[in-house]
């Protein structure tokens, strides 16, 4: 199966159209209601929670955009549907309520985020959710085993690879060499036979998406466009953007 067209119809929201000063923080319904005013798509990120519920959020852990500094996994949707969020009334959503708000309006790209330790909840947990919804969606991992979860989970579900050139920065210290070797180069792509790669706008081109995007057919996103120059650069090399900190021209 070949990504759907909507998945590079429109340029897409990163965590929604969000703008802290006007008080649309990412991945709240602000950010979300904003996307889709503009019609954009939109980018979202889950996290598992301690009683296996997807909730919308970037971080593994409170306290950069919120309250606190516990890990999401060890505490309950109930737990983090009360979280305090600075400079804003709204709340954590559920998937669920995520779904509900956009209805199908414009098309969503959930990002997996994962602990890279083979546990599937999260992506059992959204299967589940998706299948009561009937609007445009695609689904997304850095992680080859939550991909290769989608393929067995959903097989009808458009899945993607987030993905980078090299993977030796600090973030990506806590991934033994094992780990980081079928990431490197989309070497997972036979395993995990993704629909659609999403890969860092600064490292395009670059040939591993080359190859997926004009052999294999896959569609190329570009993340994350802040700048003109990036903005320049995935439109030389990629399919679409995922974009942030600006809003794109009609």
């Amino acid at each position: 199966m070949r990504a759907p067209d909507w998945l590079t119809a429109r340029p897409i929201a990163h965590r929604g159209l969000h703008d802290r000063a006007r008080g649309a923080i990412e991945n709240m319904p602000a950010a979300i209601n904003a996307a889709i005013a503009g019609n954009f798509a939109i980018e979202v990120d889950i996290q598992l929670t301690a009683d296996a519920e997807a909730m919308v959020h970037h971080d593994d852990t409170l306290g950069r955009l919120n309250e606190g500094s516990a890990a999401l996994l060890d505490l309950t949707t109930a737990e983090l549907k009360q979280a305090r969020f600075h400079d804003t009334a709204e709340r954590m959503m559920a998937l669920g309520d995520l779904l509900d708000l956009v209805g199908g309006r414009v098309p969503l790209l959930i990002e997996l985020k994962s602990h890279f330790d083979g546990d599937r909840k999260l992506a059992t947990r959204l299967t589940q959710v998706l299948a009561r919804y009937r609007g445009p969606v695609a689904a997304m991992s850095f992680d080859p085993d939550q991909v290769l979860a989608l393929r067995q989970l959903a097989p009808k579900l458009p899945r993607g690879i987030t993905a980078e050139r090299r993977y030796d920065d600090a973030y990506w210290d806590k991934l033994n060499q094992a780990q980081r070797n079928p990431m490197v180069a989309l070497r997972h792509g036979l395993r995990t036979r993704p629909h659609f790669i999403a890969y860092r706008v600064d490292d395009l081109p670059a040939p591993a998406p080359w190859i997926a995007q004009k052999v294999f057919g896959c569609a190329l996103l570009a993340w994350t466009v802040r700048t003109p120059e990036q903005r320049r650069r995935a439109a030389d090399h990629a399919d679409q953007m995922i974009f942030e900190g600006f809003v794109p021209e009609p």
